[in-house]
């Protein structure tokens, strides 16, 4: 297909059904069908987006609605996203509905293939009801106020016909049944933008000890796993690791966070024996909390404050050895609980990152930083 457009055009093809007016919207399009509908898919300028799709912003209750309340939150995220990468940006196809007769009208009218490309003719009356899409078209209309060039620019959008409410309504619930946010480890490993994404990925795959005991795909290890780590739980650790670290070159950052894990993991025996098969790394799991995000995270901010103080790695080593002397057992409740963990289950909420920092920075005979001293002092005379 040619580059698609859209254009209005005075009606001159009589149609199915009595139009309100005499003008029409003309749509490069293909037929489909689907459950014994007929279905089109058609590409339109981005800047015509906001002006079709209106997104009806009522106070209206759910049972009401066709679609979920737009969350105004995430929609400068997404016009950021589109704004910052106009070259490498990725939008998938807006799913609507449109409330009238169309009329298609196939470029090659004998009985084949060719009778499935043609031109679909919506009148400009018609409603279109967003059912999958709604803060990307959102976005879009913010970022178009930055960037006006990318109103050329098109995306593809799915119509279906003559929908009401209750069909409306369970299309939307039939689109999102089976919509499974991507694991964060995956978005880490597939995310060639994020600077922290690239540093984290070379920090595993340059260590033969971190390369073999992190799973590079999930967030949660499964119980029989043999890995110790997840890509994501690093992720979460270098960045507080390298928080307001100015050294220049990406390769500096990864050369200064490469030596700090590998001196971490020179502290911690237990994480050589899983390596070499001498004992599961389920078994340190369940036993110890010392592979858990939580206290990667912890690691993390403490080798923070080395760094800053200092990039010579001798100098982290002093503080680093003491290490050795915590009791990293689950069981060891008295120092783990309401801290790392709640119930005798880990918790990765902030307030638990700030108490097991904390309570670990303490322990290496380390000054406490605001924030983790006042959280400390509030969890101590919480306990009294």
């Amino acid at each position: 297909m040619a580059q698609s457009k859209i254009e209005p055009v005075q009606a001159s093809v009589p149609s199915p059904r009595p139009r309100a007016t005499g003008f029409e919207y003309v749509f490069p399009a293909l037929r489909g069908v689907q459950a014994g509908r007929e279905y089109y898919v058609t590409m339109c300028p981005l800047r015509l987006i906001p002006r079709l799709f209106v997104f009806d912003e009522e106070e209206l209750p759910p049972e009401m609605r066709a679609q979920r309340s737009l969350n105004k939150a995430r929609v400068p995220e997404i016009a950021r996203y589109l704004v910052e990468n106009p070259e490498s940006y990725v939008f998938s196809a807006l799913t609507a509905s449109v409330n009238t007769a169309v009329q298609f009208e196939p470029f090659d009218t004998s009985d084949g293939p060719g009778d499935r490309v043609g031109k679909l003719v919506v009148p400009m009356s018609a409603k279109f009801v967003i059912n999958d899409g709604q803060h990307r078209r959102a976005a879009i209309q913010q970022a178009l106020a930055d960037r006006p060039e990318l109103g050329d620019e098109s995306i593809s959008v799915v119509l279906f016909l003559d929908i009401n409410l209750n069909r409306c309504q369970q299309m939307f619930a039939d689109l999102n049944r089976y919509a499974i946010r991507p694991s964060r480890s995956i978005s880490v490993l597939y995310d060639h933008r994020d600077e922290m994404s690239a540093i984290t990925r070379l920090v595993v795959m340059r260590s033969p000890f971190l390369a073999d005991l992190t799973d590079m795909e999930t967030s949660n290890l499964a119980a029989r796993s043999r890995k110790l780590f997840t890509l994501s739980g690093l992720y979460h650790a270098n960045k507080a690791l390298l928080e307001g670290v100015e050294v220049g070159s990406l390769e500096r950052r990864v050369d200064i966070a490469s030596r700090y894990w590998e001196l971490v993991a020179e502290q911690f025996p237990d994480w050589r024996q899983v390596r070499e098969r001498e004992v599961s790394a389920g078994e340190i799991r369940r036993d110890f909390i010392h592979s858990h995000g939580i206290v990667l995270h912890a690691l993390g901010k403490i080798g923070n404050s080395l760094v800053l103080v200092s990039l010579n790695s001798a100098s982290w080593t002093r503080s680093l050895r003491k290490l050795r002397t915590i009791d990293w057992h689950r069981s060891n409740t008295a120092l783990w609980e309401g801290r790392a963990l709640l119930g005798g289950k880990v918790s990765k909420t902030a307030v638990n990152v700030l108490l097991t920092t904390a309570a670990v920075r303490t322990k290496l005979g380390l000054p406490l930083p605001p924030e983790e001293q006042q959280a400390d002092e509030m969890f101590s005379m919480g306990e009294k």
